[in-house]
């Protein structure tokens, strides 16, 4: 009995269910992403379940050890946006260069870490700017739901269909039911190729890292500033908002430098989670708020399997048809998408700024051989430069001295 007891204990069947529902989440909304990714840095079948072996130990690791630290449930999730910038990015990157820049990516969280300098540098970086820099990303992924309706609308409409009226019932599976509503569409399309699924533990696969500028300024630095604004940010603020005043600068000293270890294996981003967290800081995780980090501890644990299951997964991903893929990953970002353009265009100050942020990045454009995702925010820092230092001399006759009113001439607005 005593030992039943400690059993509850340890595994409460609230923390427990709230740690697989995260996990499964998690990964059915954005696995496709990360296969996608793999699949645009010309991973084969073994690089693939590699880097979801190193994600998964990575998430494990970061999830158990953070959350029993701190007593509080950090939940970590590998980037989903960093995912769908890496499969508009690393098209015709080598692998090596690839996992490069990985590695340079987690030196910068881990800087940002261990010195303190995180907020300061994301100040640096107008959060509309972020925002309209990952929508622009995005974006492809968007369309590309409605584009394979042309071909496969059977199964790309029921994949919609059932995500908005999940939505409205059950938004916080909508991503799974459309997702199952959508494996039956193509199974009854005729669509699978399960003569690829296999069944078997994933083997890591080290790649030595190699270090280009180009790939480095056009996917490291993108990928940084992605995962610090879309993925940390928000995952303090789920913190915070729940009650749990835990210290950042341990949190991205130690997800950075898991990501520095495991990125040679593939994991191309291991950051604080958003979404999926605030499934295990609510009161469905238990209705002890001190007793709610074991949510995050067993969310680890599903990781730590989906890690070790990742030939299974990169597999699955395999046999499924290339328009069920897409339509999930589609779905799946709607509401980041969403969220992402409403922040973008909210402060009529720096829209400007915002909109030749997003229209640069979802051009698509690669000048000097880097991407559009460095060049989107150049392009929109620097407008928002030009405009601010507009709006200072606009302003500027406002300070003048008495006697310079109604001398005839009108004050600009600046507007």
């Amino acid at each position: 009995m005593p030992s039943l007891a400690r059993l509850r204990a340890l595994a409460p069947p609230s923390a427990v269910a709230a740690g697989l529902i995260a996990v499964t989440v998690g990964v059915t909304s954005s696995a496709a992403l990360v296969f996608t990714a793999a699949r645009a840095a010309g991973a084969d079948a073994r690089e693939i379940s590699s880097w979801m072996l190193a994600l998964g130990v990575g998430l494990a690791v970061t999830c158990v050890g953070l959350s029993l630290r701190f007593r509080a449930p950090v939940v970590t999730a590998w980037s989903t946006p960093g995912a769908a910038l890496l499969a508009t990015s690393l098209a015709g990157v080598p692998m090596a260069q690839a996992i490069g820049a990985f590695l340079f990516c987690a030196v910068l969280i881990l800087l940002s870490g261990l010195t303190g300098w995180f907020a300061r540098a994301m100040d640096r970086i107008p959060v509309p700017l972020a925002s309209a820099l990952l929508a622009g990303v995005l974006l492809q992924f968007g369309t590309g739901l409605f584009a394979q309706m042309e071909g496969g609308f059977a199964v790309a409409f029921t994949v919609f269909a059932l995500y908005l009226l999940a939505r409205r019932l059950l938004p916080r599976y909508a991503v799974l039911l459309a997702l199952a509503g959508g494996v039956v569409a193509s199974v009854l399309a005729g669509g699978w190729h399960l003569d690829r699924l296999r069944l078997s533990i994933a083997q890591p696969v080290f790649t030595a890292p190699e270090f280009d500028w180009k790939v480095l300024i056009s996917v490291g630095v993108p990928l940084f500033v992605v995962t610090m604004a879309s993925q940390n940010l928000p995952g303090v603020a789920v913190l915070r908002a729940s009650g749990y005043d835990v210290p950042v600068s341990p949190l991205l000293t130690w997800t950075g430098a898991a990501q520095a270890v495991l990125a040679p294996f593939g994991a191309f981003g291991l950051n604080l989670a958003a979404i999926t967290a605030a499934i295990c800081t609510g009161e469905e995780a238990h209705p002890d708020r001190d007793r709610r980090y074991l949510a995050a501890v067993w969310a680890g644990v599903c990781y730590l399997c989906v890690g070790l299951l990742g030939a299974t997964v990169a597999s699955l991903l395999s046999a499924m048809p290339h328009v069920l893929v897409l339509s999930v990953a589609g779905v799946g970002l709607l509401a980041t998408i969403e969220s992402s353009l409403s922040t973008a265009l909210s402060d009529p100050r720096s829209r400007e700024a915002a909109a030749v942020t997003f229209l640069a990045t979802a051009s698509g454009v690669t000048l000097l051989g880097i991407g559009s995702a460095f060049w989107g925010l150049l392009a929109g820092v620097l407008t928002s430069l030009v405009s601010t230092a507009g709006r200072r001399r606009a302003t500027a006759p406002a300070a003048e001295p008495r006697e310079a009113v109604g001398s005839g001439t009108a004050p600009r607005t600046g507007v």
